[in-house]
């Protein structure tokens, strides 16, 4: 039993290493939230037939509606929200 926990907690480990999105336990909710729909813009960018779909759904040229999914994925949820204790 204490053989697959440790096997387990190992596999998890190289998981967050390869894998960005994952999370770890400092990860902030902003910072989840902004992996997570980066990773979703990805996929539909990355998915021809779904870009050709929000394209007509949009009524824009799919090259067009690639920008703007390019475009929000440098701030997918926004400004990131003040930290405490920091002056701007």
């Amino acid at each position: 039993m204490a053989a697959d926990r440790m096997n387990i907690n190992r596999s998890w480990e190289h998981i967050q290493q390869k894998y960005v999105g994952t999370g770890h336990s400092d990860m902030t909710k902003f910072e989840w939230a902004s992996n997570i729909h980066r990773e979703s813009i990805a996929s539909h960018i990355g998915h021809h037939n779904m870009l050709q779909y929000f394209a007509v759904a949009q009524g824009e040229a799919v090259g067009r509606v690639r920008y703007t999914l390019l475009e929000k994925m440098l701030q997918p949820c926004g400004p990131p929200p003040e930290k405490e204790g920091e002056e701007t």
